[in-house]
């Protein structure tokens, strides 16, 4: 009897070749045989990208539209004779398809904050998961799940560019410049907004990114699927606003007020989606019996509480749209009935994706921040000892509010601007909408500020979307990533002397020093090239013989170099001095002693930082696997001693 072969994890059943081998990249190979102008190549893609969104999101729309009337209307319909309470049962059932799709996908694929994070490349994207999410995106909103459109086309377009970038071979920042294009396309396909679309893209997406090739890229996307999208939606936005109404400047610091209470509601609303979330995943102390509720079953009971809510509040159900344009129309809701929108909207939203249904959370914030600035503007009107006519409508604080609440909850202040102004055409809301929008900002940034993670509204989903580089940075300390071997330079060298150390040891810095070694200052590349432009500047502007006695051959690293530093310890966090070095916009930090801030032990680099990360998380994806190779009886299996040799994570 032959002995069956050991399992081994490394090694699958099927032939390797037919698991592990990529597909043939027919389309880069065409492409690179071709090798088409760079120009030419960048309207190819903003084509490809741009039409493929506006599709997909016309699509998407339909879908929704058709399941909400095939739910709330047809099926409603059958059994509304049943009683009211029969409303509740459409998010419920809407709830179990969402639940059976997640099961049966067991993952939606990453989503937009996945995306955007991800350091070691863009995570594959499966189209079959991508459309999963999509159709569950439109079950959940057409049954009536308290959630919104836009996230869902703006991940449907960072799909398609992220699908087309893996088509195509492209390189990490290639594929994160037509990530950007396709979630501009999908938010300009959603809201028609195309100027919004491309900020959203740059401001969000690709943080700093703002180099002619992803202006132009985005751009043309965003067109294209604006396009797409007016011709298969129609030309209006998604609902109308009325004209701005400006009675007087002295209202401007009432605006300020609304961006007050506009940063609170983006907080409340933020965190009650984390709290919910943990909730529905039994994180939450005394709440540990959720984790064993199955996760087919959680969209249900999500589904559940939206339509209880809803019998009362029926405002609440879906994207709200038609409540939002109510109360921009002047409908007349009580003040009480705005509060109570406002609470119960928030948290039927919070349920809505905590529980597992899909939908975005802009149309949520939107109703958030007009549910304020309608409840805001009554409230001024009636405590404030100022005639009638000299306050604006609720209206007017109702299209501010929505702008502000979005921006404070994306962290977008910029998309938010933009697409309110493309929503209303009207130059006049500009300096309320730039006020509550700045200070909803920055008291948000004061009150919880935000790491370098994105923000829920950015992400579209907290679920399942971990910083893999920032759990990397708060393990690691800065003596792993210093380098103790650096250049120093004494503090009596002459300025040309120490440009040209640096050329030759090709350093963008050295650190001065005095004569017994101990720290001075900081020297870099542009330290040097301002003393030189400084002097010809001089030369050029005074004759030769008012010139001073001490020039570049005389002047020293003391008179030029930046003595007042910011410096880091080798015993703290390498995220700690990141966030120091952020800050001032520094490259590099000296570390020094913690008890002698003079002794200098090493310098930390950002470009060591990111090559330590990578490095770091690339073992810890091998980690895994040494054991197996430590334990696996055929040699041939796995290079072991290769892996053994690599420094433990």
């Amino acid at each position: 009897m032959t002995a069956s072969p050991s399992p081994n994890v490394l090694t699958p059943q099927t032939p390797p070749a037919t698991v592990l081998s990529p597909p043939k990249p027919v389309l880069a190979s065409t492409l690179n045989r071709l090798q088409p102008a760079p120009e030419t190549l960048v309207l190819l893609l903003a084509l490809v990208i741009g039409s493929g969104t506006g599709c997909a999101v016309v699509l998407f729309h339909y879908l929704i539209q058709h399941i909400h009337s095939l739910m709330l209307e047809d099926v409603m319909g059958l059994i509304v004779p049943l009683g009211f309470w029969t409303l509740a049962c459409i998010p419920v059932l809407g709830g179990l398809l969402v639940g059976i799709m997640r099961w049966w996908l067991q993952d939606f694929g990453p989503n937009l904050s996945a995306l955007i994070s991800a350091s070691q490349g863009l995570d594959s994207v499966s189209p079959l998961r991508a459309s999963g999410k999509a159709v569950a995106a439109s079950v959940s909103l057409g049954t009536g799940a308290s959630l919104g459109p836009e996230g869902p086309s703006v991940e449907i377009g960072a799909n398609i560019g992220v699908i087309v970038g893996q088509a195509l071979q492209m390189s990490k920042e290639r594929q994160r410049l037509l990530l950007g294009a396709g979630a501009a396309a999908g938010l300009a396909a959603g809201f028609n907004a195309p100027i919004a679309g491309v900020f959203f893209a740059l401001e969000v997406v690709l943080g700093t990114t703002f180099a002619t090739s992803a202006v132009s890229v985005v751009l043309l996307s965003a067109v294209v699927a604006a396009l797409i999208a007016q011709i298969g939606l129609g030309g209006q936005p998604p609902f109308t606003l009325p004209s701005y109404e400006v009675r007087s400047p002295l209202e401007l610091p009432l605006y300020l007020g609304l961006g007050l209470f506009a940063s609170l509601v983006s907080i409340a609303y933020t965190q009650s989606i984390q709290r919910a979330q943990q909730f529905f995943d039994g994180r939450i102390p005394g709440m540990g019996w959720m984790s064993r509720v199955p996760m087919l079953l959680r969209p249900a009971i999500g589904g559940f509480c939206v339509g209880a809510i809803a019998l009362q509040f029926p405002q609440i159900l879906g994207i709200g749209y038609e409540t939002i344009e109510a109360m921009l129309r002047d409908v007349q809701f009580s003040l009480p009935l705005l509060l109570s929108l406002l609470v119960l909207k928030l948290a039927a939203t919070a349920i809505s994706l905590g529980s597992g249904l899909v939908g975005g959370l802009f149309a949520p914030a939107m109703f958030l921040g007009a549910s304020l600035g309608a409840a805001y503007g009554k409230l001024m009107a009636l405590v404030l000892p100022l005639s009638l006519g000299s306050i604006a409508a609720p209206p007017a604080y109702a299209m501010v509010g929505m702008a502000a609440v979005l921006a404070a909850s994306a962290r977008a202040p910029l998309t938010a601007i933009l697409l309110l102004f493309e929503l209303t055409r009207d130059y006049r809301i500009i300096l309320p909408l730039m006020a509550a929008v700045g200070l909803s900002v920055w008291l948000v940034d004061r009150l919880k500020p935000l790491d370098r993670n994105l923000s829920t509204i950015q992400s579209t989903s907290l679920a399942n979307s971990p910083d893999h580089n920032a759990d990397v940075l708060h393990q690691l300390l800065v003596v792993q990533a210093m380098h103790q071997t650096f250049l120093s330079l004494p503090s009596t060298m002459p300025v040309l002397k120490a440009g040209l150390a640096l050329t030759t040891h090709q350093s963008r810095s050295a650190l001065v020093v005095d004569a017994s070694e101990q720290l001075i200052g900081l020297v870099t590349l542009q330290d040097i090239h301002r003393a030189i432009s400084r002097w010809e500047t001089y030369c050029h502007t005074h004759a030769a013989s008012d010139r001073p006695v001490i020039d570049l051959t005389t002047q020293t690293l003391d008179d030029i170099c930046t003595k007042d530093l910011l410096y880091a310890h080798e015993d703290e966090r390498i995220q700690d001095a990141l966030a120091r070095m952020s800050a001032r916009g520094l490259h590099q930090l000296p570390v020094v002693d913690r008890h002698n801030t003079r002794h200098i032990i090493g310098l930390l680099e950002q470009e060591k930082i990111t090559l330590l990360c990578s490095l770091t998380l690339m073992q810890q994806s091998l980690h895994p696997y040494l054991d197996m190779g430590k334990d696996s009886a055929d040699g041939n299996e796995m290079p072991t001693a290769e892996l053994m040799s690599l420094p433990q994570a």
